[in-house]
């Protein structure tokens, strides 16, 4: 390991273009042949993709709120070995996190922990000398978080970037270290839970060197890197613990662009404790892999492929006959939605899904849920034993509906927000499946893998014993 040259990516609000400048950075930085560590604070899953575009270099989630200061700091190191240049996006506001009286959770915790300097993006789009006083605020907020510059997006001209430049210098003492101007070219497209993630639409290389170049115009990079200083990344990294297993059990990962969230590092742990990771596309295979002990359905867009997920009727009729036959399956989120009995889309029309839970999901024109979400296991699931705490994410756009008996259905998680202790129950199981809309992420508590892996393990020998007593 050793030391490596780091920097946060931070603005003043969302929407600043913290990600279009992260992103030209990262790609500027390529350009010139350093090796780039790509990161991103909180839990957002699209982010992460377009930057392994960026940086050729797969990108990570930090979080102070899901994931312990030790686990972050050992992440870091564990990912930023073997670079020269760590490039961390954050999320929201630089001070935006968990709660209003603290900063955890937010960009400028993490900043602190990793001990690196605060890009500050700003969108002076409508603004003058304002946007001296709003550094300012940025700049004494927080005495002890250090600022490597201010870089300025949606600038009106260069006339507009010298005003600026000069009211700066005159109110603050962190340095501008450029900007770029308004430009169609530079955006990136949208939907309702964010970017078009890389699975739906990558990044053109086209677009990528037109990034690098206009951010190697914009951004006075020798300046940045000469005021970089070195971040130690040495350090032992503790491993994942191993469980022993003659040969490891075969988990079915659903992979495609209806499922694609996924935590990189909720797979590693599984790996560690004795998974094999076997990906399947629901949308576009007619069978599950053969002899699987085990299915984790992440995340994703199933309601913009409904169509196509109903359609693969023998895919559905496969998960199904895994969940009544006692396999052990792990959904969250849109693979909580595929496992349901049906999803109603947003014109109305009712999708047949795989009918493992007697739900309807159904989507909704506006948020029904976004934040994080502290889980305490009501009893003993797939992810552990009674009592166990794990940390994850909630947002989606649809909700449940199912009848009265439906809603009788045992719940096995209490949940509560950063602020409340836990105020609802959630998370259904029937049989061996379990299923949320909650993304938790088992960096939270790593032992949640292991026990889904003896799960799917006692399943395999149990299955066997079945085969051979016939």
């Amino acid at each position: 390991m050793g030391a490596i040259k780091g920097l946060m990516i931070a603005g003043t609000h969302s929407g600043v273009g913290k990600t279009t400048v992260a992103l030209g950075l990262m790609a500027a930085l390529r350009r010139r042949g350093l090796r780039v560590a790509p990161f991103k604070v909180g839990p957002d899953f699209i982010d992460p993709g377009h930057h392994a575009l960026a940086a050729g270099r797969a990108g990570r989630n930090l979080d102070g709120w899901m994931l312990s200061r030790e686990y972050n700091l050992a992440s870091f190191r564990r990912h930023g070995a073997g670079a020269e240049v760590a490039v961390v996006e954050g999320v929201m506001g630089l001070f935006d996190g968990a709660g209003g009286d603290s900063e955890e959770g937010s960009t400028a915790q993490m900043a602190t922990w990793l001990r690196l300097p605060v890009l500050l993006v700003v969108d002076v789009s409508g603004l003058a000398r304002s946007a001296a006083a709003l550094v300012q605020g940025f700049e004494r907020f927080d005495p002890a978080l250090r600022f490597a510059g201010v870089f300025f997006n949606n600038l009106g001209s260069a006339g507009h970037l010298a005003y600026l430049k000069e009211a700066l210098s005159r109110h603050t003492d962190i340095p501008v270290l450029g900007g770029w101007e308004c430009s169609e070219a530079l955006h990136m497209p949208e939907r309702h839970l964010g970017l078009v993630t890389v699975d739906d639409c990558p990044l053109p290389a086209d677009y990528l060197q037109h990034l690098a170049e206009r951010m190697a115009a914009a951004l006075d990079l020798d300046r940045l890197l000469a005021a970089l200083p070195e971040v130690d990344t040495s350090g032992e990294v503790q491993a994942a613990a191993t469980v022993g297993s003659k040969r490891p059990v075969r988990i079915g990962v659903a992979r495609d662009q209806a499922f694609c969230f996924y935590y990189p590092d909720n797979l590693e742990l599984l790996a560690a404790a004795g998974a094999e990771i076997v990906p399947f596309s629901p949308l576009n295979d007619r069978s599950l892999p053969e002899a699987l002990d085990g299915m984790y359905l992440g995340g994703g867009y199933p309601e913009l492929h409904a169509a196509a997920l109903a359609a693969n009727v023998a895919m559905r009729r496969a998960v199904q006959g895994c969940s009544r036959a006692g396999m052990p399956i792990y959904a969250e989120c849109g693979g909580f939605m595929y496992l349901c009995r049906e999803l109603v889309d947003l014109e109305g029309r009712s999708h047949p899904m795989c009918d493992c839970f007697p739900f309807q999901t159904r989507m909704r024109p506006s948020l029904r849920a976004l934040g994080y979400r502290r889980v305490r296991l009501q009893t003993a699931t797939l992810l552990g034993a009674k009592g166990n705490l794990l940390r994850g994410h909630e947002f989606h756009y649809s909700e449940i509906r199912g009848s009265h008996e439906d809603s009788q259905m045992a719940r096995h998680y209490a949940v509560g927000d950063p602020k409340r202790d836990p105020a609802r129950f959630e998370g259904y199981a029937v049989g061996r499946t379990l299923g949320s809309y909650i993304h938790l992420h088992w960096g939270s508590r790593p032992q949640s893998a292991a026990a889904l892996t003896a799960s799917c393990e006692a399943y395999r020998r149990a299955r066997a014993i079945h085969v051979k007593e016939m």
